[in-house]
């Protein structure tokens, strides 16, 4: 099969037809009547191969939770460890981790050289080709701070970049666009956070990915599984060639000699050679030809890029402080907001699989996200009351719109300060979201904390590959409707801007200031449900935080209420729904990987979902 790429954008491949075979006679020369014989003109040809990709992505934009979910008691084996830890979905990232800081490295050395890892042996989630939410908490007790290498729009992007004569485009058919591409972060907020504190040189941190994709790895079953289910994946050269021939290995085979050489000039000169020289032009080069939709992500582009750092949103709940990302996420706010209202009810004599419980998260997971729409944007775009909207009293007026008994009619966004509806506020249309990202945790023998969020979007991002790993999509994450019911939304596209994401690493503290929990998760907009979820399961429930992430998922993120197939939670959906719920029972492959501190102990969890696992010593 040819690939949409060759297909679609080769002059070569079209012929001399004056007029497509399907409407009637044509008159062609000799050469044309050839390829004609080859596959039919061209016109026709784009019309069935895009009617065909169509139908692909939109069957496989689910294929990654599809998959028979281990019952959530078939956890992994918690793990502990007196002086450091590591946890992450893939267990040559967790075992390179543990490496690190068995090697005296500091917590950010083995997050770098754990996200490195995860570039080769889980692509279609995270890699340098997309963006990351680093949370930092030093051995000290100081602030909580946040790198922030999320993508940002080219500079040439306008609000109408997913608009077609006035209407959204179709999420499938703007995630393999080269539209949808933003300058990668990744890499320079590894090399950001590594200038503050990394202790180990930053070549060292390349080295065990280096060798692992120069000499090759068996496929991860998880991975054999998603390109098996991804039909779109045969569309596309790239990921054709090099996941599906490598799939047809016996046995599967992940060997990757290009991004080796990648890393190499990578580890010798640092982000220089990514966002400039030969590498950034194979981007570029990419994103323009990419059809359809053509990016317009330039060098300048790429050498204009900086990461930023950021103080990170912390509030209080019951005894702990929990600290999260601040915008441009609206994870540490939403979570914060969830949590804030969840204070009010007495959640911790509850059973986790009550219908009270799942009512009250449901509601107040409803009116976060309501505000979510309203407010939440690039900061350095629009003006983000973050402070007003997770403060208690605020949240309090919220938590007293919860009727225990029956569910809100429709949910609207506060005004902090003001009052605690807006009566006359437009209703968001509803957002489509991917849902891949990967989340790990680390704690170093000093103390220091790394809660790590990395993401290209959807399973295999943007489906173009540059230098042996996948760019993001990850500008699909921008609201596409800039204008909605006479609201500018603040997460329209705009040149420069960082999209609204959802990702929620946090740290949580005792009262005594000592770090009680590192936590996180996968997921698309669904992270902030199970990020939630795993904090009500240690901190009110009491759970270790192996049986935390282990939990049902219940996730309510503005367009109905969403419970995990084959779980308890199956059983509360009439009660629910009786009580006014709009219920789906749908698959959901979280990713909630974590840690937690016990009587001077380190024990980490990971989530069944997937096959991660923790490490340390």
């Amino acid at each position: 099969m040819e690939d949409a790429d060759t297909v679609l954008t080769n002059p070569g491949a079209v012929h001399n037809c004056r007029r497509c075979p399907t409407t009637g006679p044509t008159v062609m020369d000799s050469r044309a009547r050839q390829r004609m014989t080859r596959g039919g003109c061209f016109v026709f040809r784009r019309l069935i191969l895009c009617c065909l990709l169509a139908t692909a992505l939109a069957a496989c934009r689910a294929a990654d939770i599809d998959h028979d979910v281990p019952a959530p008691s078939q956890s992994p084996e918690a793990r502990q460890a007196d002086n450091y830890m590591v946890v992450s979905a893939n267990p040559h990232a967790s075992r390179i981790g543990r490496e690190i800081l068995r090697e005296g490295g500091h917590a950010v050395d083995a997050a770098i050289a754990m996200q490195i890892a995860l570039t080769f042996v889980e692509p279609p989630e995270s890699g340098i080709g997309g963006g990351a939410f680093m949370l930092y908490r030093p051995a000290d007790g100081g602030q909580v701070t946040m790198f922030d290498g999320r993508e940002t729009a080219p500079g040439t992007a306008t609000p109408e970049r997913f608009m077609l004569l006035g209407r959204r485009l179709p999420l499938w058919s703007a995630i393999p666009s080269g539209r949808a591409v933003g300058v990668p972060g990744t890499v320079a907020l590894l090399h950001k956070a590594h200038e503050a504190h990394g202790r180990l040189p930053w070549a060292d941190l390349f080295a065990p990915t280096i060798a692992l994709a120069d000499n090759g790895i068996d496929m991860p079953a998880r991975l054999q599984y998603q390109v098996e289910r991804d039909l779109s994946l045969r569309f596309f050269g790239d990921t054709r060639r090099y996941f599906r021939e490598q799939l047809k290995q016996d046995p599967p085979r992940l060997h990757n000699p290009e991004l080796a050489e990648t890393l190499r000039q990578l580890a010798e000169h640092g982000p220089e050679a990514f966002y400039h020289g030969e590498l950034a032009q194979q981007m570029v080069d990419k994103v323009r030809s990419r059809w359809p939709g053509r990016g317009d992500l330039s060098l300048d582009d790429l050498g204009g890029y900086e990461a930023v750092t950021r103080d990170a949103v912390c509030g209080e709940y019951r005894q702990w402080r929990l600290c999260g990302p601040p915008p441009p996420s609206s994870g540490g706010i939403a979570v914060l907001q969830i949590l804030g209202m969840l204070e009010h009810f007495d959640l911790p004599s509850m059973s986790p699989d009550s219908l009270d419980a799942a009512h009250l998260i449901t509601e107040a997971s409803r009116l976060a996200f309501a505000d979510r729409f309203r407010y939440v944007g690039d900061p350095d775009f629009v003006d983000v009351p973050t402070e007003a909207l997770v403060e208690r009293e605020y949240l309090a007026q919220r938590a007293a719109l919860i009727d225990p008994a029956r569910a809100k009619d429709q949910p609207l966004p506060g005004e902090p300060g003001v009052r605690d509806e807006i009566p006359d506020a437009p209703l968001p249309v509803d957002e489509e979201t991917a849902d891949d990202t990967s989340h790990f945790a680390v704690v170093d023998g000093d103390g220091n904390v790394v809660s790590m969020t990395s993401s290209i979007e959807a399973p295999f991002g943007s489906r173009m590959m540059v230098g042996g790993f996948l760019l993001n999509n990850q500008l699909t994450d921008f609201t596409f409707q800039a204008v909605q019911n006479g609201f500018e939304v603040p997460n329209a596209v705009a040149a420069g801007k960082r999209p609204r994401s959802s990702m929620s690493p946090f740290v949580v503290m005792d009262e005594d200031d000592n770090v009680r929990l590192i936590i996180g998760s996968r997921g698309g907009s669904r992270i902030i449900g199970y990020v939630v979820k795993a904090l009500i399961g240690v901190l009110d429930w009491d759970l270790p935080v192996q049986d935390a992430i282990s939990l049902p998922n219940l996730v309510h993120r503005g367009e109905g209420l969403e419970l995990e197939r084959g779980t308890a939670l199956e059983d509360l959906a009439g009660p629910l729904r009786a009580m006014g719920h709009s219920v789906t029972i749908t698959p959901m492959r979280s990713g909630i990987h974590g840690i937690e501190r016990v009587d001077g102990i380190w024990r980490g969890g990971a989530d069944p979902r997937l096959d991660g696992t923790a490490e340390g010593d």
